[in-house]
């Protein structure tokens, strides 16, 4: 048995509401916030759909977990593995930048599944996200950078952060947390390999990792037993999925930084990598006071991780155009946000975005590389019409702890995210908002949502 793993069970079993500070409990509600905007706002997106209908056929036809797109009701495996996929479709989900992980597209989705089923409180369900997110985050880390260049992270590590909140759920002790992290590391997988062909998999990759997780605590709580050094050791997930497992990395901190306030809100609607670099050119054109007719060219000075992820340089859907740099900065350029409006309106019938975009290219930068995956900076190079070279430099993209959303950003963000997908009214919209802020009141989260 691991020290680390043993410890990181024991601090997970003994945490208590009690324990957690007002400034993490209050980030909790806002990223159940959040995560409820990106998960009501793919209604009827593809492939949401096919997800529903195989929840139809495969599951129960009613329930005590909610299927938050739909509205309907199923077990809590089934919801847990619809509202996966839909938390992640976006692609405006929270990201810890140092883990590289979307912990919320899985935390909540199996977190609100078993809260609904068990009858669980609002405090119940805060303490077990954070437990999630401590977790998650830290398995991120300890898997470290070597890991996301095959494997996408949200999909493996996800697996074991909803395992945790959901086992927080059952009042799991030491020794059933080791268990449940063997059991849920056994599962852990997901490919980057689906990006080069435009694949609906990264959806199916967080409705299991949300759904297996859930599925591990559920097996774990009747008595399944399971590998008890599944992270670290000789056969474990440090060494089949790590160059540069760092262990360290697993009680990094416990109980003193809480990870899940480092975690980033999504202010653009596209892959992470874009953002700063999008935001890098945004300040540009403002402080300059250019617009996109008077650039010639961009160069987006980015780390590795971008340049293996962002593969569409010519994208032929929304989705894609959010993996390619230049359709961000495109999008930055002409209409001077790349929100979910704006790749849904603009990104093929302005012929303008489409030049933009031609006029991008990525260069590897040696200190933003060393950075990353800490932090993630942006830098942009510009060349004007009249021959200019113009740089600029951003240090924290917006929605980073450091440059974070403002509370009435959160809000707005919210309110747009279900207003472009019709799922609520304004006054649904402002009713779920002050529920969502004051989630450590309910006493019962079935009628929650």
């Amino acid at each position: 048995m691991s020290y680390n793993t043993l410890t990181l069970a024991g601090f997970l079993s003994a945490l208590s509401y009690d324990d957690l500070p007002e400034v993490a409990i209050e980030r909790c509600e806002a990223l159940f916030l959040d995560w409820l905007g990106c998960a009501l706002a793919s209604r009827g997106m593809h492939p949401l759909p096919l997800f529903e209908r195989y929840a139809r056929r495969m599951g129960p036809s009613a329930g005590r977990s909610q299927i938050l797109a739909n509205g309907e009701r199923s077990s809590a495996y089934f919801a847990a593995l619809v509202n996966g996929a839909s938390s992640h479709m976006l692609e405006q989900d929270d990201v810890h930048n140092g883990a590289v992980l979307h912990a919320g597209a899985v935390v909540f989705p199996a977190a609100v599944a078993a809260a609904q089923e068990l009858g669980r409180s609002g405090r119940e369900l805060i303490l077990a996200a954070v437990a999630g997110y401590e977790a998650g985050i830290r398995i991120g880390e300890f898997l470290g950078r070597s890991h996301y260049r095959i494997y996408n992270t949200t999909a493996t590590v996800g697996t074991l952060a909803a395992a945790v909140a959901v086992g927080k759920l059952l009042s799991f002790n030491q020794q059933q947390f080791i268990h449940l992290l063997g059991s849920a590391g056994t599962q852990a997988s997901g490919l980057w390999q689906f990006l080069h062909d435009a694949a609906d998999t990264k959806q199916l990759h967080i409705a299991k990792a949300a759904a297996d997780g859930l599925l591990a605590a559920y097996m774990t709580a009747e008595g399944l037993s399971a590998a008890q050094n599944i992270l670290e050791g000789e056969q474990g997930m440090g060494v089949a999925m790590s160059d540069d497992a760092d262990p360290r990395c697993l009680v990094d901190g416990l109980g003193s930084r809480w990870a899940l306030c480092e975690t980033s809100f999504k202010f653009h609607a596209s892959c992470r990598h874009t953002h700063p670099a999008a935001d890098a050119l945004s300040s540009l054109m403002q402080r300059e006071g250019l617009s996109h007719e008077q650039i010639v060219a961009v160069s987006a000075r980015v780390h590795q991780g971008a340049i293996d992820l962002l593969k569409w340089e010519a994208p032929q859907t929304p989705y894609q155009a959010k993996f390619s740099m230049g359709a961000v900065l495109g999008l930055i350029a002409v209409h001077g946000r790349a929100g979910v409006v704006e790749f849904a309106d603009h990104l093929y019938r302005d012929p303008r975005v489409v030049a933009f975009s031609r006029k991008v290219s990525m260069k590897l930068d040696a200190e933003v590389d060393a950075a990353y995956p800490k932090r993630w900076l942006g830098r942009v190079e510009v060349v004007t019409v009249d021959g200019r070279r113009l740089l600029c430099a951003i240090d924290e993209a917006k929605g980073d702890p450091g440059n974070s959303l403002s509370r009435q950003e959160q809000e707005d963000k919210f309110r747009s995210l279900v207003a472009f997908a019709g799922a609520l009214n304004a006054d649904q919209a402002d009713g779920l908002i002050e529920r969502a802020r004051s989630l450590r009141e309910a006493p019962d989260i079935y009628r929650l949502i």
